[in-house]
């Protein structure tokens, strides 16, 4: 007995020792983390609540305008929208990678992220041209006699959607191709094999696998387009005012930066919930591919 508890006593002290040696390894990282990261977090903080040298809630207070609420509203409406449309286009794309040859799969891949690897300011100039009253898709509608008159595709909330789930689409499918690529298809087999129709199959077995992934995408597309400010900027013309372009103004124009950090602490806080309410009801485990 006190041979095996000498040894019980050794263990501990080992495991402890291992833990604050990892400790020690970790604790670069943390303070550059925290220097660049949560520092300038803790200056915006500080600054909101801030005008002058006096403490105040006036930039808090200010938000419940309609002008901030309106931006607000459009904001989480078209975050919500490219997140629906991503997932419509993403996960069909990503299935049909996930399904073809190795060799194939790497071509479609190469072709999903060559976006990825062009600047966003040439893309959100090249969506002008194509959009604009004279551009490319107007002219072949009319060519094509679909249409008469030019559309409406760009400076309004039409414009900058398509510009937006262009940019984010490959953010949705990577994480989807990384979790279905990783499912074995022998499930599917063996779901034929006790009389599962292919669509029963897909809809009961490969579905549900497959949302770690689905998940992943969701809160990574959803949470960027909360933050996006250059192309609503330029294909919304103006017209489709988001948070972070009301951040950019206060800035710019009024030269606030106790308002503009008030905003930037609210979207923050709202993004932080959201990431802690699909955590807490799905469940971070299920997100990261745990099991």
């Amino acid at each position: 007995m006190t041979s095996k508890a000498s040894n019980e006593a050794a263990y501990r002290r080992r495991e402890r020792s291992e833990t604050t040696a990892l400790a020690g390894l970790a604790v670069p990282g943390l303070l550059l983390i925290g220097v660049i990261a949560l520092a300038p977090i803790a200056w915006l903080f500080w600054l909101s609540f801030r005008s002058g040298s006096d403490f105040t809630l006036e930039h808090y207070e200010r938000l419940l305008h309609p002008t901030y609420t309106l931006t607000l509203q459009t904001t989480f409406e078209l975050s919500f929208l490219v997140t629906a449309i991503c997932i419509a286009l993403g996960y069909p794309l990503a299935y049909l990678i996930a399904q073809v040859r190795p060799r194939l799969a790497a071509v479609l891949l190469l072709l999903v992220l060559f976006p990825v690897w062009t600047s966003l300011l040439v893309r959100c100039y090249a969506w002008l041209v194509l959009l604009q009253r004279r551009g490319v898709v107007n002219s072949w509608l009319q060519d094509m006699g679909l249409i008469e008159a030019p559309l409406r595709l760009m400076h309004n909330f039409t414009g900058t959607t398509i510009g937006m789930v262009h940019i984010m689409l490959p953010f949705m499918v990577l994480p989807l191709y990384a979790t279905m690529r990783s499912i074995d298809r022998d499930y599917m087999r063996a779901a034929a094999n006790l009389g599962a129709s292919p669509v029963n199959a897909f809809w009961h077995v490969f579905v549900p696998l497959s949302l770690p992934g689905l998940f992943a995408g969701i809160i990574i597309v959803f949470v960027l387009c909360l933050g996006f400010y250059v192309t609503p900027a330029l294909l919304g013309g103006g017209r489709v005012m988001m948070w972070s372009m009301q951040i950019e103004r206060n800035v710019t124009y009024h030269s606030d930066w106790g308002a503009a950090s008030a905003l930037g602490v609210v979207l923050l806080a709202m993004t932080l919930a959201i990431l802690w309410g699909v955590g807490r009801l799905i469940g971070f485990d299920r997100i990261v591919g745990g099991r």
